[in-house]
Formats: structure tokens, C-alpha cells, sequence
């Protein structure tokens, strides 16, 4: 076995960019939040320490906001409910490591190589971190465990 402790499925850069697109859709049906907003920057990817001339992972961030407070705890919770028979292995569900100690989810997918850290960012609590928008929402953090890049893919001009 490698570095990493198992070995990268090989996989081309836009297959990865769309299965990251396709599982941040089922999180974002699984919050089931109507008529919110949604960021709108896609999946990047980044090399991987261990080989980054043939290795990379995928990230994804996006935040969905626009909607009541009560919304999206509520969003939160069917989440954290409908994970686990979707196909994700909940690892920790309490407050972050912030000072403002936000409710988050991080999550395994069990079908898939990717790892979730969704946060209930509550941006009216007393003292909480100041942001561009000042809103509240919930922001999903997706990463991919390392591929392989096809034969002659150049990882350097991938972003």
C-alpha cells in the first residue's frame, strides 16, 4: 500500500468536478430549504502532497442563505436525519472549533471517496464573527479523497 493507505481510483478532472457537483446536490435536497439562495462558484481541484503530478482531490464550498434562521436550523436537522440513509456515516455532529461554537456535521460518504463539513452559521448571535454578507446560512465544505489523473493530464493548469 502507498502513502495514503489505499489506492486513488483514477479519474478524469471533469468526472471529479461533476461527481462533487452531483453529491453537493443531494446535500443541498437533503436541507430541502425552499426559496433560499445558494453561492454559485463550482468544484476546484488541488494536487496531493504524496504524488502532485498525478494525484489531486476535489473540493467544493458553497453556503445556502436567504432564508429564516428557523429555516435553516431546520434544514440542519433534516440533514443530520437523512444522511445516514443517504449513503454518509455522520463521524462528529456538535459545536465547531470557533469561538462562536456553530452546530456542525462532518460526514463520510460510504459510497463515495468524499468527506462533508457542514456548518450552521448563525451570523446574528452576540459576538459572532463578522462576515461580508452578515447573513446566517449553512456552509458545506466537500473534499475528495486523492485520484489519479489519467496518462498525460497536466495538473498544473487545473485549478
Amino acid at each position: 500500500m502507498n502513502k495514503l493507505g489505499y489506492e486513488p481510483a483514477t479519474l478524469g478532472v471533469d468526472q471529479a468536478k461533476e461527481k462533487a457537483r452531483a453529491i453537493s446536490s443531494q446535500i443541498f435536497d437533503m436541507i430541502e430549504i425552499r426559496g433560499g439562495k445558494t453561492t454559485q462558484p463550482g468544484p476546484g481541484i488541488s494536487t496531493c502532497a504524496e504524488d502532485p503530478k498525478h494525484l489531486y482531490k476535489v473540493r467544493h464550498t458553497w453556503s445556502a442563505y436567504g432564508v429564516s434562521k428557523d429555516a435553516l436550523s431546520d434544514g440542519f436537522d433534516k440533514l443530520r436525519e437523512r444522511m445516514p440513509s443517504n449513503g454518509w456515516n455522520i463521524t462528529k455532529y456538535g459545536p465547531n472549533d470557533s469561538p462562536d461554537k456553530d452546530l456542525r456535521i462532518l460526514a463520510d460518504s460510504t459510497k463515495e471517496q468524499f468527506t462533508a463539513n457542514i456548518e450552521l452559521l448563525d451570523a446574528t448571535k452576540p459576538g459572532s464573527a463578522p462576515s461580508a454578507s452578515k447573513e446566517s446560512g449553512i456552509m458545506v465544505t466537500l473534499v475528495s479523497a486523492c485520484f489519479r489523473a489519467p496518462e498525460d493530464t497536466d495538473l498544473s493548469g487545473e485549478y
